[in-house]
């Protein structure tokens, strides 16, 4: 066990997630082992129909993942990718020519009732359909396609950590696989990695004091940091009952930079490589503004904040790093919720069935 999570009853607050958050490098080993023969061969049949168009359809922390597949497929494989309002055609009824559309359902369980019938509707519009889950026995595997099971294995925490993960990678593998390349090799560093984060839990808890009483955060990060830092935001609000805002850096400065003073905690998801090129300006405006920054991101970054997180990032390609940036924010979030005194395993209005994930 972990510093960050001590042993203790099974009644400890957060101790199932705290098992789960740690079970993420054990995961991600399954995904690049066990997993990538079979995502290999969905890739390649589906390369073999020469989809011109992505969309993506998730909800939640699988929304989440699902942009992640966006700057994947776009950045990676050139493929022109958007995101589906499923509403049009589960509200409205409306019926697309999905012809030459890879359709991408992304979700934990598999279950959401819109997630599975638009999926449905996209195949029967001609898409060639995909599900991506942690279910090979839900809905959504049934009426897709092709299905990719990221390996996750049960995960009983309403916020949903390992599955996150493991969808992040098995999503990498599989764009990596649409050109025709083995991304196992680029990726194999990742798990230990992941096991190095994840031991300095003493180093977030410390980090977590800083917050305990906020009223309020923001979050931000561009490119591929992009869908961590709408993860993390989301974390922390269903953990912590902490308002937190995501914001793409570009999107802060049309607005909602109005919002951040020397009050307003700041979460920067800080990329090495083009994404941390760009967010720079964005950091200058921020300390402009008096801002409380915290930065994720590679020792270079972190050393201007007012503190910081640094990832062993030397030598993981900027499109593989999101799989451990957010790792020290699930355990920001785990021991803000605790220093709240809230059970982050136990978020109020949330319930883990297939209809939620």
């Amino acid at each position: 066990m972990s510093a960050a999570f001590p042993a203790g009853p099974s009644e400890y607050p957060g101790r199932i997630m705290s098992t789960e958050v740690l079970e993420q490098p054990a995961v991600l080993r399954r995904v690049l082992g066990e997993g990538a023969p079979r995502i290999r061969e969905v890739a390649d049949a589906i390369a073999a129909r020469k989809p011109r168009f992505v969309l993506l359809a998730a909800r939640g922390t699988s929304d989440h993942a699902a942009l992640y597949a966006k700057y994947l497929l776009e950045i990676r494989r050139g493929l022109p990718c958007g995101l589906a309002s499923m509403s049009t055609m589960t509200a409205y009824g409306a019926r697309p020519d999905f012809a030459g559309v890879l359709f991408v359902g992304v979700s934990q369980w598999g279950g959401s009732p819109d997630l599975v019938a638009a999926t449905w509707a996209a195949r029967e519009a001609g898409a060639v359909t995909l599900a991506v889950t942690n279910n090979p026995d839900s809905a959504l595997a049934a009426v897709a396609e092709f299905h990719i099971d990221v390996l996750a294995g049960a995960e009983r925490a309403l916020p949903a950590t390992k599955s996150y993960t493991a969808s992040l990678l098995a999503l990498y593998l599989f764009a990596e696989g649409l050109g025709g390349v083995d991304g196992t090799g680029a990726a194999s560093a990742v798990p230990d990695l992941a096991d190095q984060v994840l031991a300095r839990g003493e180093e977030v808890r410390a980090l977590a004091t800083r917050y305990r009483f906020a009223g309020g955060m923001a979050v931000i990060s561009r490119g591929y940091g992009y869908p961590t830092a709408r993860e993390a935001a989301l974390k922390l609000m269903e953990t912590s009952y902490l308002p937190a805002l995501a914001y793409s850096g570009a999107d802060l400065l049309h607005g909602p930079l109005a919002v951040i003073d020397n009050r307003t905690p700041v979460i920067t998801v800080v990329p090495e490589g083009k994404g941390g090129e760009v967010l720079r300006p964005v950091l200058d405006r921020l300390r402009g503004r008096g801002a409380d920054l915290f930065v994720v991101g590679p020792a270079a970054r972190v050393g201007a904040a007012s503190a910081g997180f640094v990832l062993p990032v030397e030598g993981v390609g900027e499109e593989l790093q999101p799989l451990l940036e957010i790792l020290p924010l699930h355990l920001l979030a785990y021991e803000i919720a605790l220093a709240r005194g809230y059970d982050p395993d136990a978020p109020r209005t949330m319930a883990k069935t297939p209809e939620s994930s």
